[in-house]
């Protein structure tokens, strides 16, 4: 393994016990005394004025955080998948043909359990795309604390996986979960595009340069309707890999946003978007059809869909068992495949928006209760084989 992706593991693990604290607070508190305090800091007002009238954008705390912090996290991962295609795990066929196969079968299958609970109500149904979503901080960090317990070969084959879902999930969240548009601010983020487009085939390599243009582009996109966030990800596709002094602005640029996005980012949007009442409700809530979708489909759903493509894949030849692992340790990384929490959040948001609390509310029982549950078993099925193969 090299020393990056020794760095990477180290830092995913600290970054999901740090984001599994924030979710837990965020319960803590939304089920105690301090419940108003919690409601009132997530619609803290904030305002960014340009001029008199010219630019004015007021949006609550929690608002801004999966608007704009959003932004800055898919502008992370858009840096990590641009450089494992282009230098990394997923550079031949050869190496991404198995994470490739299983994250797409951990989006679909999940998605038609999720269906199959909720195929009577309309509403429901606009949140297909929730359990079909991999947490990398969480599932990673649960195999880091397992330690040489877990082959390294499986922790390459889980970043892998995420990665690709997470790519999987944003082409989702840009043709499904798209508002009206407005074509003036849609061409204006075009321009923004080609101007990104234009400094990289000019050989520009300072990142502050693309990150300012990327600024005006969420500006755009935030406008236009589709979902802001996506702007982090185009950014990210024009940063160059590397510079004429032998240099890489991309990995720059990614190990310098790390430590923000994990300890500040991502457990500010885990604290503002977990907080969930238990007040007043009974086990029978966490049995309705649309919780149930989606725990079912991260629980269930993932493991399925992200085992058995893979075991078709191998067993035809196509691609081979990563090295120095059980089929059991295998089926137990594919089960930590259904901690959805993140990204399954953020996609509940955008597919819930407007619609009200009842339907935020058995959003995050189902991907709290669903990751919860895949990732104790998928720990305890890794620490079984382990102690099995000693």
């Amino acid at each position: 393994m090299t020393q990056s992706l020794r760095k990477f593991f180290a830092s995913e693990s600290s970054s999901g016990i740090v984001l599994a604290l924030a979710a837990i607070l965020a319960l803590i508190i939304s089920n105690s005394p301090l419940s108003h305090l919690y409601q009132g800091f997530t619609q803290i007002s904030g305002e960014v004025r340009v001029g008199a009238d010219a630019l004015v954008l007021k949006k609550p705390l929690i608002v801004w955080v999966n608007d704009l912090w959003m932004a800055v996290f898919f502008l992370l991962v858009g840096l990590e998948i641009k450089r494992e295609f282009v230098a990394g795990e997923l550079a031949s066929l050869k190496q991404a043909i198995l994470p490739a196969v299983a994250a797409l079968g951990g989006m679909v299958v999940p998605a038609l359990i999720y269906v199959g609970f909720n195929w009577s109500d309309a509403q429901a149904l606009r949140g297909w795309a929730i359990p079909a979503a991999t947490d990398i901080a969480f599932a990673i960090g649960i195999l880091m604390l397992l330690g040489s317990r877990v082959p390294s070969s499986l922790k390459i084959f889980l970043t892998a996986v995420a990665i690709i879902d997470d790519l999987g999930a944003i082409v989702v969240i840009a043709l499904f979960y798209t508002q009206q548009l407005s074509l003036p601010m849609m061409a204006a983020a075009g321009g923004c595009l080609f101007l990104l487009w234009a400094l990289n085939f000019s050989g520009v390599t300072r990142s502050d340069v693309y990150l300012a243009v990327g600024l005006l582009l969420w500006l755009c996109v935030l406008k236009s309707g589709v979902h802001a966030t996506l702007a982090g990800v185009a950014t990210a596709m024009f940063i160059p890999m590397h510079d004429k002094h032998g240099g890489s602005p991309l990995e720059t640029l990614e190990h310098g946003l790390h430590p923000w996005v994990s300890y500040m980012i991502l457990p500010m949007f885990a604290f503002a978007n977990a907080g969930v009442s238990f007040a007043g409700m009974s086990p029978a809530a966490l049995l309705q059809p649309l919780p149930m979708g989606i725990a079912m489909g991260l629980l269930v759903g993932k493991a399925v869909g992200v085992f058995g493509s893979s075991w078709l894949l191998i067993k035809f030849g196509a691609a081979s068992r990563p090295s120095g692992a059980s089929w059991t340790q295998f089926f137990g990384v594919c089960v930590l495949c259904g901690i959805g929490f993140t990204m399954s959040l953020f996609i509940g948001g955008l597919a819930f928006e407007g619609l009200g609390p009842e339907f935020e509310t058995q959003v995050k029982l189902g991907v709290l209760g669903g990751s919860l549950l895949a990732g104790v078993i998928g720990a305890w099925i890794l620490h079984k084989a382990a102690n099995q193969a000693s």
